[in-house]
């Protein structure tokens, strides 16, 4: 598929999208990791200069709609220290298994995740890659490689990793500790071979993208990972004992007061690819009174919640091209607690968030209908 432009017009920090409710800003997490003093600054600048409403995104970002004041918004975000680069913030979109470190997998990634946000900085010629495209690290638990990053690797001992492309194994296998270096060579391959193309899924020969980075397969190739579509959600112990909760955002959307709250536990903070949160690290007593405090503010700790199988696209009034409040019937569609497997709604035929996995549901003048592949 060779597109019609060089490039795609994704918001970022700085390249502020104009929504039917305003200006939106994406605020990127390299693997989707926060401080808790960040999320407070991010928190409180949401309500001052656009809507306290804040969205996660799949790939653990978050947005904030109905901007105002975009440059008072962009100074914000820059003073808490989640703008280290100008010139490529829109291209760090760097997704990681969020659990990573804490507990299971084969190994930690994070420094894989921090090493390919730094070198990513540095590497002027990567600073035009497509807003689109995006990096994951893999952990061996197959969470980020069923969600097909473009360029991704996946731990297959605790001291190599598997190369994929667009979620598919290439038989390309690494050193981990050049997981970072790789990624950033796939990268910079790409970006000499994409011609009007923004996604790795869109090349007609993964082949010419390994040559250009230089890499040889030496295993079988083909192999892909079952999508992940829950969120970890509870109580969750890591290996060291202490305690993660994991908590899921109903729609995505997190109200500036609520993670307020969040924050004021003074934990770190992940945003998984399931718009959802891990705040971890805790000792058991904060994490049990964190709970109770939560728990009644709309985040969902329990696995079995129907708002687990429900989401949707933003809708009016958000999005001018939506038929409908697409968020207020996916809320009374969860509420009903009435069965109904995955779904995910849409307001138009764009279909947008739509997961790999369950059915989506198109609004048309008469209701919604199944969308048919």
């Amino acid at each position: 598929m060779i597109r019609s432009r060089d490039d795609d017009a994704c918001p970022g920090a700085l390249q502020v999208h104009q929504a039917a409710d305003g200006g939106l800003a994406r605020i990127r997490l390299a693997g989707g990791m926060i401080t808790a003093a960040q999320l407070e600054a991010l928190a409180l600048a949401a309500p001052e200069f656009g809507s306290p409403a804040m969205e996660l995104t799949s790939r653990g970002n978050i947005q904030v709609r109905g901007i105002r004041d975009a440059a008072g918004l962009a100074a914000a975000v820059q003073t808490a220290g989640l703008l280290p680069s100008a010139t490529h913030e829109r291209v760090r979109n760097i997704v990681a298994s969020p659990l990573s470190g804490r507990s299971g997998g084969l190994g930690d990634v994070r420094a894989v995740v921090h090493d390919l946000d730094s070198g990513l900085q540095n590497r002027p010629d990567l600073a035009e890659l497509p807003g689109r495209f995006w990096f994951g690290v893999d952990d061996g638990r197959g969470d980020i490689s069923g969600l097909a990053p473009d360029v991704s690797t996946h731990l297959i001992s605790s001291d190599s990793a598997a190369v994929l492309v667009a979620g598919r194994d290439t038989g390309v296998r690494i050193a981990a500790a050049q997981a970072s270096e790789t990624l950033l060579n796939l990268a910079h391959g790409f970006q000499h071979i994409r011609r009007n193309r923004w996604r790795t899924s869109e090349l007609d020969d993964t082949d010419a993208l390994l040559d250009a980075a230089g890499l040889k397969p030496t295993e079988p190739s083909g192999a892909t990972w079952a999508p992940v579509d829950v969120p970890p959600v509870g109580w969750i112990t890591q290996d060291d004992g202490r305690i993660t909760l994991g908590a899921a955002v109903p729609l995505g959307v997190l109200q500036a007061r609520t993670a307020e709250f969040v924050a004021a536990i003074t934990a770190p903070v992940v945003v998984t690819p399931w718009r959802s949160l891990l705040i971890c690290d805790l000792e058991e007593g904060i994490a049990d009174t964190s709970l109770r405090v939560l728990a009644p503010m709309g985040l969902i700790f329990d696995e079995h919640s129907p708002w687990l199988s429900i989401s949707s696209c933003t809708g009016r009034p958000g999005c001018a091209k939506s038929l409908t409040d697409v968020r207020s019937d996916a809320a009374a569609a969860a509420e009903s607690g009435e069965p109904g497997g995955r779904r995910h709604f849409v307001g138009c035929e764009r279909a947008c968030g739509s997961p790999s996995v369950g059915e989506v549901l198109v609004a048309t003048n008469s209701g919604y209908e199944p969308r048919h592949p």
